[in-house]
C-alpha cells in the first residue's frame, strides 16, 4: 500500500477556492478518461477523488500521482458533482496543465554537461497566482534556468499565471516535487549553493557570493520562507528595508535578488 502523503484532505471552503483555482483548465472525469490521460503524458494539474474511494483503482491513481508529483484530492461527492457538472465522474476528476512541468533531474546534469552555472528559483508556497507570474517574468527575463514549486499549496498555473508572465511560464521549466527540503539536499549533492531569503538574518544580500552554481529560495507571502530550509540551506539573507512598509511584495523581491545575481555574474 502507497503512504497518503501526497493527498489532501479539504473541506468545502477549501474546495471550492481550489475549484476557481482551475475554472480555466479542461476538466476529464470519469475513470476510463482519467486513466487515459495519464497514459497521454499530457501535463495534469490536479487530480480530485471521492474521500470514500478505495480498491485497486484508488491505489493505482494515488501511485500515478506520486510518481509524477500531482496534488490528488480527496474531497466530498456533492464537489465532484458540480466539477463535473453532474456528468458520470465514477468518483474521479482531473484537471489538465496549460504547461508541460520538467523532471529537475534532467535540467541539472545538462546545465552542467553545457559548461553553464545553474541559477535556479524555489518559491515555497507561492500561493498568489500573479505574484507567481510575475516571479516567473523575471525569472525568465535574468536568464534563470528553472522555477521550482511544491507540488501542495502553490499556486495554481493557469490562464492568469500565464498572462501575468507575459508567457515566460511557456518558456522557463518549471518542477513540481514532493520534498522541498529533500530537494535542496539533493542540489547540494549536486554542487549548486542553496541561499534562502528571510528578514531573519544580519546578512544583507549584497554580501552573498552568487557567482557560482545557486539556487535561492524565496517565501510565501506574509510567512517567509519556512525555517527548516532557512536552516537547511547553506547560506541566508536579506533585502536592506528603510522605509515603515513590513515588506517587499515577493515579486518586487525577486527581481531585486534575480537583477544582484546578474550583476554579479556580469
Amino acid at each position: 500500500m502507497f503512504p497518503l502523503l501526497n493527498i489532501l484532505n479539504v473541506s468545502p471552503l477549501q474546495y471550492l477556492a481550489a475549484l476557481m483555482e482551475d475554472l480555466k483548465y479542461s476538466i476529464i472525469y470519469g475513470r476510463h478518461s482519467v486513466e487515459e490521460l495519464f497514459e497521454s503524458q499530457k501535463p495534469i494539474g490536479k487530480v480530485f477523488i471521492h474521500n470514500r474511494l478505495t480498491g485497486v483503482f484508488e491505489v493505482k491513481v494515488r501511485a500515478l500521482c506520486k510518481e509524477r508529483h500531482i496534488p490528488l484530492v480527496r474531497t466530498e461527492i456533492e464537489y465532484l458533482n458540480k466539477f463535473s457538472g453532474g456528468r458520470n465522474h465514477q468518483g474521479i476528476v482531473a484537471t489538465t496543465s496549460p504547461i508541460e512541468f520538467q523532471e529537475l533531474d534532467d535540467i541539472i546534469p545538462h546545465l552542467y554537461e553545457n559548461d553553464k552555472s545553474p541559477l535556479i528559483f524555489i518559491l515555497d508556497h507561492v500561493k498568489d497566482v500573479r505574484n507567481f507570474g510575475a516571479i516567473a517574468r523575471s525569472a525568465e527575463v535574468f536568464g534563470a534556468n528553472a522555477i521550482i514549486i511544491p507540488r501542495k499549496n502553490s499556486a495554481a498555473i493557469n490562464d492568469d499565471a500565464i498572462k501575468t508572465s507575459s508567457g515566460a511560464l511557456l518558456h522557463i521549466p518549471v518542477c513540481r516535487v514532493s520534498d522541498l527540503k529533500e530537494t535542496i539536499q539533493n542540489l547540494q549533492n549536486t554542487g549548486i549553493q542553496v541561499f534562502a531569503s528571510t528578514l531573519f538574518t544580519e546578512s544583507p544580500i549584497s554580501e552573498m557570493d552568487f557567482t557560482g552554481p545557486v539556487a535561492v529560495i524565496i517565501g510565501a507571502e506574509g510567512k517567509g520562507v519556512q525555517k527548516e530550509l532557512v536552516v537547511a540551506s547553506d547560506h541566508s539573507f536579506k533585502i536592506p528595508q528603510y522605509g515603515k512598509t513590513d515588506s517587499l511584495n515577493v515579486s518586487v523581491s525577486a527581481g531585486i535578488m534575480l537583477y544582484e545575481i546578474i550583476r554579479q555574474r556580469g
